[in-house]
């Protein structure tokens, strides 16, 4: 068993670690009050080659394997978790479905501009009333000719807001249940009928944008069906598996912000005399941290390289996702705690480290049904 990196692998770490510090970490408190989208990182991120890297050169992106991908996002996360998150969900629930069950077609002409950085894709997939159940959507796909007309909303979209492409899931077969789900890639500024809703206004993360997706009449070409009819749940479960890993990563990152954070506080405060770091009682926090922060790891480095492998990793990955987003919020908590009334105001990152952490055991599954899938992997 190797836990070595590779040479290609320390590179886009050490390559993301060093634009996260120099480019994204200063502007951080920033763009979290003024809820401002970082359309310059992201711009710069696709020339680096961070908006699709594990997509295939020839269709815009990097051509890198999903450990690099996971240690990319964890550097990013780390300097700021709405960055990080914007990136996740271009190259996990917009690139990999794409590139996964797209044609040729498809391929050059939606996946390269978003892969390249050029653009920004998200996933519309959750309904007010069709969160962990997609089965009960209700947003519909009608064939028309030669083209599909989509009616319906879509609600918290990371990045629906800014974005210029989506994967859509729409129900072309409402006789089939979830057999009658299906994939589609809709232009999102070439589509008439199409209307941003409602921007969140959120606990964190919040310069991502997360809106409503209102498709209203909205008509898109016959040829962008992803995939056969009705093969939209398998692709959705498929993609969620990768995109588990994104939001894994994005926790461990804010995880490691926090742990840093803690130290660097624990050694310059002084209380009865000495540095509180002298203390037993918060160098067990700071221990407990560090050691639960390596598991997390550990467990999405294990996943990515499954996934690279072509093995099975849906347990894997919901293992990997559960851990990580539980974990870090326990070690936001404790860093708040670390800090004491510093870490509660905003002259310090700390409180906003906490507000973010949070969405992490929400979105890409609830951590309820992380455990359902690990459960029901077991029962096999």
């Amino acid at each position: 068993m190797n836990f070595s990196l590779t040479e290609e692998q320390k590179m886009i770490q050490e390559m993301c670690r060093r634009f996260a510090e120099n480019e994204i970490k200063p502007v951080a408190a920033r763009l979290d009050e003024t809820h401002e989208h970082p359309a310059d990182l992201c711009q710069k991120m696709g020339e680096l080659g961070l908006m699709g890297i594990a997509i295939p050169e020839e269709y815009g992106g990097a051509g890198m394997d999903y450990v690099s991908y996971i240690l990319a996002v964890i550097e990013i996360s780390k300097a700021c978790a709405s960055t990080g998150v914007i990136m996740s969900v271009n190259n996990s629930l917009y690139c990999f479905p794409l590139n996964t069950f797209g044609t040729q077609e498809q391929k050059v002409k939606y996946l390269s501009p978003v892969a390249s950085g050029k653009a920004i894709g998200c996933y519309a997939l959750t309904e007010a009333g069709a969160g962990s159940d997609p089965a009960s959507m209700r947003t519909t796909a009608v064939l028309d000719g030669d083209s599909w007309i989509i009616n319906g909303e879509k609600k918290f979209i990371t990045s629906g807001n800014v974005a210029d492409y989506c994967v859509l899931a729409a129900v072309t077969d409402k006789e089939k249940g979830y057999k009658g789900i299906s994939s589609f890639v809709v232009d999102l500024k070439n589509t008439p009928g199409f209307s941003v809703g409602r921007v969140e206004d959120k606990m964190g993360i919040k310069a991502s944008g997360t809106a409503e997706m209102v498709f209203k009449d909205a008509r898109i070409p016959k040829e962008n069906l992803i995939g056969e009819q009705g093969s939209g749940l398998k692709q959705m479960l498929t993609t969620l598996d990768a995109g588990r890993l994104g939001i894994g990563a994005q926790a461990v990152g804010i995880g490691r912000a926090v742990l840093e954070e803690a130290l660097e506080y624990a050694k310059v405060r002084e209380q009865f005399g000495k540095p509180i770091c002298q203390f037993q009682a918060i160098q067990w926090k700071l221990a407990n941290m560090a050691t639960e922060l390596d598991a997390a790891e550990l467990l999405l480095l294990r996943a990515a390289w499954l996934q690279d492998n072509g093995r099975p990793f849906e347990k894997e990955s919901a293992m990997a996702k559960m851990y990580a987003s539980d974990i870090t919020m326990q070690v936001a908590v404790e860093g708040v705690q670390i800090l004491g009334g510093y870490g509660y105001c905003k002259e310090f990152p700390m409180e906003r480290h906490m507000r973010d952490a949070k969405i992490c055991q929400i979105y890409e599954g609830t951590n309820e049904i992380m455990r359902l899938v690990i459960a029901r992997n077991l029962l096999k």
